[in-house]
């Protein structure tokens, strides 16, 4: 008897490890109604997030979402939104308090240890926030470390493969770093919204000639650096909703932001495809908090 367990046992094992995964692990997330508090620390390439999630909640009649608080600091790392004098730390003041149900951070590069510290904070008077992380696209679509523009920036000449293979270690740093902080919690706390995945694949659709309005990469870019026009900023908050509210952006009506870019007939079907992208780029990012249904 004794042998045969011994030969049972690891098979039990094996067995479970090839098991198909569980209805309920692949049943769509459901989306959330309640309003959400937001608190959001940032630099330019996300600090314009919060109006437009704010215009997007009322559209969708999402009832009691609040922005409770908002970090802005040009080119930042997230530790020098922790490092505010304690005095002057609105962000922390307000995760003490127990009030932000979601807090949104956006790291350059990576390492960044004010990711970790505001986790810390965060989880220690929330045991249910959920901590929202955007990559940023590649400034001057190059993954430069050493912060220094390169003598040539030409959005229209790279090519969307050539995007993908310099975003790719950036991106798996940042999701390595997720991962890894929910193990160390020992719970799903910080989920990653993909909005550089959208933008790429935007770019990818204004090569292709198929976005409405858009004809060169260039559109989507006011500088080298790569702040973004109106279509850009809107795409980027169309996957901040998605993810924060776990529901699809699809079908809602042209945000405030869109008008800006006054796109005439246009405006319209580039909205429509900025939603989808976000959809998209949302549902099936593992790591954004979002199972939706297979279509």
């Amino acid at each position: 008897m004794r042998t045969l367990l011994r030969l049972l046992i690891p098979l039990a094992f094996f067995t479970l490890a090839l098991a198909p995964i569980r209805a309920e692990d692949s049943k769509p997330t459901d989306p959330i109604a309640k309003g959400q508090r937001v608190l959001t620390c940032g630099h330019s390439f996300h600090v314009f997030v919060p109006d437009i999630v704010n215009d997007l909640a009322k559209k969708a009649e999402i009832t009691g979402h609040k922005q409770v608080g908002l970090s802005s600091i040009g080119g930042s790392r997230v530790i020098q939104h922790w490092d505010v004098p304690e005095e002057k730390n609105k962000a922390k003041e307000q995760l003490k308090a127990g009030k932000v149900d979601v807090l949104t951070l956006s790291p350059i590069f990576l390492p960044d240890d004010g990711i970790e510290k505001f986790t810390n904070l965060a989880f220690e008077h929330n045991k249910d926030i959920r901590i929202c992380i955007q990559p940023v696209w590649l400034p001057w679509d190059t993954y430069a470390l050493n912060g220094k523009q390169p003598e040539k920036v030409d959005h229209n000449a790279i090519t969307v493969e050539e995007l993908k293979k310099r975003h790719a270690p950036y991106f798996k740093s940042v999701d390595d770093f997720v991962e890894a902080q929910n193990k160390r919690l020992g719970k799903t706390v910080l989920y990653v919204v993909p909005a550089p995945h959208a933008i790429i694949a935007l770019r990818e659709k204004i090569v292709d000639g198929k976005a409405p309005g858009l004809k060169v990469q260039e559109d989507l870019f006011t500088d080298p650096l790569g702040h973004g026009t109106a279509p850009l900023r809107v795409l980027v908050g169309y996957c901040n909703f998605a993810v924060i509210y776990r529901r699809s952006p699809v079908g809602l009506p042209v945000p405030a932001a869109l008008k800006q870019a006054k796109l005439g007939d246009n405006e319209e079907k580039l909205n429509r495809l900025l939603q989808e992208l976000a959809w998209n780029a949302v549902k099936t990012h593992p790591l954004s908090g979002v199972r939706a249904e297979a279509k």
